[in-house]
């Protein structure tokens, strides 16, 4: 993985007003009827997250195994929690300390003007279009031709939830709730928000907090379940401003890589699912279908991401919770907003659904696990396509859990990962996996991605020479030449706005 570039991002120097008036924060999409009886998915995982190693003892202090964690959910209290994070924020904050909470998140175009330069910061980040290091020159011109291609048809699921994402509005919900949380639980703080692909960008939250002289700053990804594609790219662009700014190296900061696990977390989901449940008329026959963004196969099996064990130990988290509830329906996990040619995560949610059509499941509750704002995998693909699908492939009756949004439980977990953050603002942090291992700091981003890093699998390439003749190497090699040929008349296409493309009326003709 290599450094972000921020390239032609077009900056400004002021942060919009950050906590102003905002609509609700979620919305339902439902429907009432009959359910078949289906027997209980169930998948038994017992794992480690490949990131635990970043996780601090005092904010996750009983991750291990998976028993464990049960463990852990069945003996907590929130009182408990509640009057101990009382304890651990006295004395935290002295003097002229100013405390900071920087919210990332992926950001969304506000108009459909904003669509394809959106597209443009989206594909040009090298953490979502991976090309090999001799070829990362071809970033910015692929990524300009694949937004000019893509933009016609996202600006139709845009023009369709009303015109823009609503990302942007309900973040700042969040941070205005965050602040009020920590400051009923006596931490007074300020919240920021920095979205990697718009605005507000997370440089211009980072002019901000320089201005409001922050000297304690608690970076947390709006992120449940780390990815190299999601928390993975804010962090390596916010380690690259870092790097570069003498009064952000001498800050104070840590950073919640992800907190999927969190028992507030967990319980708000858990919620959320049985509020929707009990909408059915036989809500025992639901089937639950957790659909999780999706990322590339390569990124788990290549580079080591640890998003599909999260997610997956996630679920299993959330159907511990609801069994405890006395909530035993049968439940599945898929995939969704896969792009391009490459294989992405499996199962697919279109291709899960139309199977489960064939299997006779008649009652679908779709569940946006890893989601916290509504915005268009929700709004449009998730309620308009996949309900669609499913009417199609023989289900009768659709639900839809909400995002999580300002959900009090959620709301208030997020405030007591940051309090419990506090300790290790600026210190080293210990991996609860084992005494033995080593430190991993926690108040540096840059070290942490390092570390990060270290931990990934590199497989050999399968091909290592050229060779003469009709062998595997040869047409290995000869489809990467045409590849190229391929991308350099591509990018000709693109700059010069001339070529068989635009004779063709394939792509429109621009300068």
């Amino acid at each position: 993985m290599g450094s972000l570039e921020v390239g032609s991002f077009s900056l400004s120097t002021t942060l919009r007003a950050r906590f102003s008036p905002q609509p609700a924060c979620v919305t339902r999409m439902l429907s009432n009827g009959s359910a078949v009886h289906m027997e209980p998915w169930r998948k038994s995982s017992q794992f480690k997250s490949l990131f635990a190693v970043f996780y601090p003892r005092l904010i996750y202090p009983y991750y291990q195994t998976h028993k464990q964690m049960t463990k852990r959910y069945s003996s907590i209290s929130e009182a408990i929690m509640t009057s101990e994070t009382k304890k651990i924020t006295s004395n935290l904050l002295v003097g002229n300390e100013i405390l900071g909470v920087l919210l990332l998140n992926l950001g969304g175009p506000e108009t459909l003007e904003d669509v394809q330069p959106f597209l443009f910061n989206l594909f040009a980040d090298p953490d979502i279009i991976r090309l090999p290091r001799l070829f990362r020159f071809l970033q910015k011109p692929l990524a300009q031709f694949v937004s000019i291609v893509r933009a016609p048809k996202s600006k139709e699921g845009y023009a369709s939830i009303g015109g823009g994402s609503p990302l942007r509005q309900i973040t700042d919900a969040q941070a205005e709730e965050l602040r009020k949380a920590l400051c009923d639980k006596n931490v007074p703080a300020k919240v920021y928000v920095g979205m990697r692909y718009w605005h507000p960008f997370t440089e211009e939250a980072i002019e901000q907090i320089k201005r409001d002289g922050i000297t304690k700053l608690v970076v947390l990804p709006l992120y449940p379940q780390f990815s190299i594609s999601t928390s993975g790219s804010s962090l390596r662009l916010l380690e690259s401003i870092f790097r570069e700014d003498e009064y952000l190296v001498n800050m104070q900061h840590t950073v919640i890589p992800s907190w999927y696990q969190r028992e507030g977390y967990i319980k708000a989901m858990a919620n959320l699912i049985e509020k929707e449940l009990e909408i059915f008329e036989s809500s025992q026959q639901v089937m639950i279908f957790f659909s999780a963004h999706g990322v590339p196969l390569a990124y788990v099996e290549e580079a080591g991401d640890p998003y599909k064990a999260e997610m997956e130990e996630c679920v299993e988290l959330i159907m511990e919770e609801l069994e405890r509830r006395q909530i035993t329906n049968a439940y599945t996990l898929a995939y969704q907003s896969r792009v391009g040619p490459v294989e992405w995560l499996r199962p697919y949610t279109d291709e899960t659904i139309s199977e489960l059509g064939r299997k006779g499941v008649k009652s679908l509750l779709a569940v946006p696990i890893s989601f916290v704002s509504e915005h268009i995998e929700t709004l449009e693909e998730i309620d308009v396509e996949y309900k669609e699908l499913a009417m199609k492939s023989g289900i009768r009756n659709w639900g839809r859990v909400p995002a999580l949004g300002c959900e009090p439980t959620f709301i208030a977990d997020l405030a007591d990962a940051v309090i419990e953050s506090l300790p290790y603002v600026g210190a080293m942090a210990v991996s609860n996996l084992e005494a033995r291992q080593s430190l991993v700091p926690l108040g540096s981003v840059e070290e942490l991605l390092a570390t990060y890093d270290t931990k990934r699998e590199k497989l050999p390439p399968p091909v290592l020479v050229w060779e003469w003749g009709w062998t595997r190497s040869a047409e290995t090699w000869n489809g990467r030449a045409a590849m190229i040929a391929v991308l350099g008349l591509l990018v000709l296409e693109v700059t010069t706005g001339q070529g068989f493309l635009h004779q063709w009326g394939i792509l429109p003709l621009f300068h």
